[in-house]
């Protein structure tokens, strides 16, 4: 049926269906098989192998998303002849379209720019059965209009789950449900933000935040991050001088720095939000992938005793970004606000998709599922890890993180972002520029540039390393060079 033998393993971390597309990739790049080959069919190959059809249909349609297959109607799928990489075309992708993850990848390009998680990790089967089950018991009432601070039993859910997982109180009560962070933070600008006010932000920090609070007419003021942390003396220095209402942070695996903010650095902020009278907005969607359990450190909300954090929860980076499901733990004091907020901005988030998401958290799957997730994606950052480790000879440096899906990379002085994206996208390798993540035209992110694993197998992630260190050969560097300073 195959030239080799193929071997699923059910207890693999790895679905079926993606190691069966692995298998065969290789085949194809070992020309095993070669252009025009018939693949077996879907029912034939199901049978061969012992598995549900739907197994094989995922697998050929990642190997079609790959470009390595096409469909023929009637015919079946067939492997594809592969176009030659070439160093002359640019593909040029509109800044913008980066900014917003809009990335369309053509035909053997290999996507280290966008940090959505593989579509080959989604839970799809646990979650159309709950999905079945919703249906079947809830009936029509799934679909109808649900309290704007969202369904009471997920609510109730998610409470639960901080304090087991985060140690983190949160009482049902004060959790707003949102469709996903992007509109947790326009909700929060909404209900404490004016036109003419003074926020403060990470530098370099989250560009759909940015672009949330930019929106408002607000002043937006950076403060550069340390290794633990925001940089204390600019932070105070702005605050006496601006008198902010809010301010906007990543307290974990921050993106895109990878920085994560020291128990010492969290206190006292929280109490200088006190002194100066404003409010953290705690953006926290990598805390669950940590890949070392003895680095874990407390949050901003967990240490509040002053009701000055709020903070947001999206599972667009732990479950499926389509889903658009998240939370805010709100201040007692700004609770009625943000819920008049969310209901002034679509009334409330889809009811079929919380009820399921709460069956999903109360079942157990949810902590199968990250188990499963964190087992795939340290893989993933463990071979890039050592594939940079093997670039430093040219004079990157960057932070180890332990957790989250991107490594924040500073180019030699003799490399700007701009032009050493431009090299790798002439070379089928997607990156990020540093100088994207910032509020103003400030230069300081200009050498650095962010590489992500989310999105690529790990057969992507060697040949992407291999593209970088052509890339950075070809830029006549010294092969040893004294490593900069971080962050």
């Amino acid at each position: 049926m195959f030239p080799v033998p193929i071997h699923l393993d059910k207890n693999n971390a790895n679905p079926m269906y993606m190691q069966l597309a692995n298998q065969i990739t290789q085949m194809i790049h070992q020309k095993q098989l070669v252009a025009n080959t018939p693949l077996p069919s879907i029912r034939k190959l199901a049978s061969h192998l012992g598995v549900n059809t739907v197994t094989i249909v995922s697998a050929y349609k990642q190997l079609e998303t790959n470009g390595l297959v096409q469909a023929k109607k009637g015919s079946g799928y067939f492997i594809i002849e592969k176009a030659p990489k070439t160093s002359t075309h640019v593909l040029d992708i509109p800044m913008k379209q980066m900014t917003q993850q809009q990335i369309h990848l053509r035909a053997n390009e290999i996507n280290f720019a966008s940090a959505t998680p593989d579509p080959s990790i989604f839970p799809i089967t646990a979650f159309k059965n709950y999905l079945n089950i919703v249906l079947d018991r809830d009936q029509g009432y799934a679909f109808g209009y649900h309290e704007s601070n969202g369904y009471e039993p997920l609510r109730e859910s998610l409470s639960h789950y901080m304090k087991r997982h985060h140690m983190i109180n949160i009482a049902p009560e004060y959790i707003q449900i949102v469709s996903g962070a992007q509109q947790g933070i326009d909700i929060i600008g909404k209900v404490l933000l004016n036109a003419g006010d003074t926020i403060i932000v990470e530098n370099p920090t989250y560009t759909g935040a940015l672009a949330a609070f930019k929106s408002r007419g607000v002043l937006i003021k950076e403060v550069s991050l340390e290794q633990d942390g925001l940089n204390l003396e600019e932070l105070e220095h702005l605050l006496q001088t601006h008198h902010p209402k809010l301010l906007y942070l990543m307290s974990k695996f921050q993106n895109p720095s990878t920085i994560s903010y020291s128990e010492e650095k969290l206190r006292r902020i929280i109490k200088l939000a006190e002194q100066y009278d404003f409010y953290i907005v705690e953006d926290d969607s990598m805390a669950e992938i940590c890949y070392d359990s003895s680095i874990a450190k407390p949050n901003f909300i967990s240490l509040d005793t002053y009701h000055r954090v709020v903070y947001i929860k999206s599972f667009s980076k732990l479950m499926m970004p389509g889903l658009r499901i998240g939370f805010i733990a709100v201040p007692p004091q700004l609770s009625t606000l943000i819920m008049n907020a969310k209901h002034h901005t679509d009334i409330s988030s889809s009811g079929l998709i919380q009820r399921t998401v709460d069956l999903y958290l109360r079942e157990g799957d949810w902590d199968q599922h990250i188990e499963q997730m964190k087992a795939i994606y340290k893989r993933k950052y463990t071979l890039m890890l050592n594939g940079l480790n093997s670039l430093k000879k040219y004079g990157i440096s960057f932070l180890e993180p332990n957790g989250g899906l991107h490594f924040w990379i500073k180019l030699p002085s003799y490399i700007q972002s701009k032009d050493f994206c431009k090299a790798c996208q002439r070379q089928s390798l997607l990156i990020m520029p540093g100088s994207i993540f910032n509020a103003s035209q400030d230069t300081s992110t200009e050498q650095y540039i962010r590489l992500s694993f989310a999105a690529c197998s790990e057969e992507q992630i060697v040949q992407g390393i291999s593209i970088l260190e052509q890339i950075l050969d070809s830029f006549n560097l010294p092969k040893k060079m004294t490593i900069l300073p971080l962050i």
